[in-house]
């Protein structure tokens, strides 16, 4: 799997999880512990930047699910 398609995959992966909770991108930013705003959701969301492991830790955390979940994809050929 090439770097873009994983960001894309994740990113898609943490829209899917946060629209599934009813929570805007504006919501997520106030859940999540720390410094980080909603361009930067925008940007992770679309694969267009690489958040680091602890950001997406924090998504996790904003999430209420397991880091593991926003992670887990299978690699294509």
């Amino acid at each position: 799997m090439k770097k873009s398609e994983l960001l894309k995959t994740v990113g898609k992966k943490i829209k899917e999880i946060r629209e599934s909770k009813g929570l805007t991108q504006v919501d997520l930013v106030g859940k999540i512990e720390g410094e980080i705003d909603t361009t930067n959701i925008s940007r992770i969301e679309s694969g267009r930047t690489n958040p680091t492991i602890f950001t997406l830790y924090r998504i996790a955390v904003a999430l209420e699910i397991p880091v593991k979940e926003l992670l887990n994809v299978e690699e294509l050929n």
